[in-house]
């Protein structure tokens, strides 16, 4: 009985240890920036090493990984692709490919998919960048079910939001400009759930809250905050997200218990706090950061502190509890950047190609080391697992090493 135990422990802990190292949906499998298991160095390498390298096929969205399998959405020719390699090898394991409408106007420059795919319960749900929404079998690739999109509503610069998996229900934002549908679809079948018209999709990605043992779901809109209970999807409160000039609303909320960050760019960084009053759940904002906001980054929090790049291409450092900016360094970086929390160091990683791992601290910039990881352009987030690093650049998939 006692060696039974042993072992049972050791399944257990192996098991939790391989589920908080997986990355399964935009910004983490827990929707918090951060990538566990990862272990600083003794001394810092002078270069990355190099493990293998695959052309994949272009496209900005964030791969996923699961186990030993790693998932990457792209464009190939005419046809979007979704492919799942062996995450030691780099070698396919299957593929599936579908044809999709070809990115057009100002966004030809970024032809293939924005969405990081959502995996859950053996399954891996896509969105394409002219909205095609897809669930594959995740160890075989097999096609469950399709939301084809035959008019091609798109916003403005295609489709930028990820798809969101929980409790069994995938949740999407769909549709074009001042007119949009948030969908909970059932991940099983596709079937719907429920619906609710509103507002246009922007560019961020939903997540959740739960109040008082309710679950909400948490996303920025075209032109604002809200919240729609997962179980019935009505919507249970929203505040103004106004863009300011031509800008819009590419980031992420930050949840943290019942409060909410948000920021944009032009518009700086705002804290909320969500409070039950009887059967009403209502925002309350706690502060306003004017001079701080973020373009494209999702800060991360982390000690009591938000850390992310701004508009203006700097990381900063804002005081999570009273919106004090504590400080922004002055090195510049570039329009979009990706940040995640690894423990005892963050890494950053800019669309110039640079990976950043910085020591998190209120009293300033502090870098570790310095990694050029690509020299195409990047937009999705470095996939960190251990001490291993996943890289999408313009059209390869490359696994590095830090030893």
């Amino acid at each position: 009985m006692k060696t039974c135990f042993s072992v049972a422990v050791i399944l257990m802990t192996a098991t939790v240890s391989i589920w908080s190292q997986d990355w399964t949906q935009f910004r983490g499998s827990r929707l918090d920036n951060r990538a566990d298991g990862f272990r600083v160095p003794v001394s810092w390498p002078a270069n990355l090493t190099q493990v293998w390298k695959v052309t994949v096929g272009t496209g900005d969205a964030t791969p996923v990984l699961q186990g030993n399998r790693i998932f990457v959405h792209t464009r190939q020719g005419a046809e979007e692709t979704v492919l799942c390699l062996d995450s030691s090898t780099g070698k396919e394991i299957w593929k599936s490919a579908y044809p999709s409408p070809a990115v057009t106007g100002p966004s030809a420059s970024h032809p293939g998919p924005r969405s990081t795919p959502a995996i859950a319960d053996g399954k891996i749900v896509t969105l394409g960048a002219a909205g095609i929404l897809s669930c594959f079998d995740a160890s075989s690739g097999k096609l469950l079910w399709r939301k084809d999109n035959p008019g091609n509503i798109v916003p403005q610069f295609f489709t930028g939001t990820s798809p969101l998996i929980v409790d069994g229900l995938c949740i999407v934002h769909l549709g074009t400009r001042d007119k949009g549908t948030i969908y909970a679809l059932d991940l099983g079948t596709g079937k719907e759930k429920w619906t609710l018209p509103g507002d246009g999709p922007s560019y961020s990605s939903p997540s959740v809250m739960t109040v008082s043992g309710k679950k909400h779901i948490i996303l920025v809109t075209e032109k604002n905050l809200a919240a729609i209970d997962l179980a019935d999807g009505k919507l249970l409160w929203s505040v103004e997200a106004p863009v300011q000039q031509r800008f819009y609303n590419c980031v992420s909320p930050v949840i943290d218990g019942q409060k909410i960050y948000v920021t944009g760019q032009g518009s700086g960084t705002k804290a909320f706090i969500v409070e039950k009053q009887g059967e009403n759940y209502l925002p309350r904002q706690l502060w306003h950061n004017t001079s701080t906001g973020a373009k494209w980054n999702t800060p991360v929090l982390r000690d009591g502190y938000l850390y992310g790049f701004t508009d203006t291409r700097r990381i900063y450092c804002i005081n999570a509890s009273n919106g004090e900016s504590a400080w922004t360094d002055e090195a510049a970086h570039s329009d979009f950047a990706t940040l995640v929390d690894c423990g005892q160091v963050m890494a950053g990683l800019p669309s110039t190609g640079n990976l950043l791992f910085m020591t998190p601290s209120p009293k300033g910039y502090n870098e570790a080391a310095r990694y050029k990881v690509s020299e195409t352009a990047i937009y999705a987030y470095p996939v960190i697992s251990e001490n291993r690093i996943f890289i999408k650049d313009a059209e390869n998939l490359t696994l590095f090493s830090l030893r």
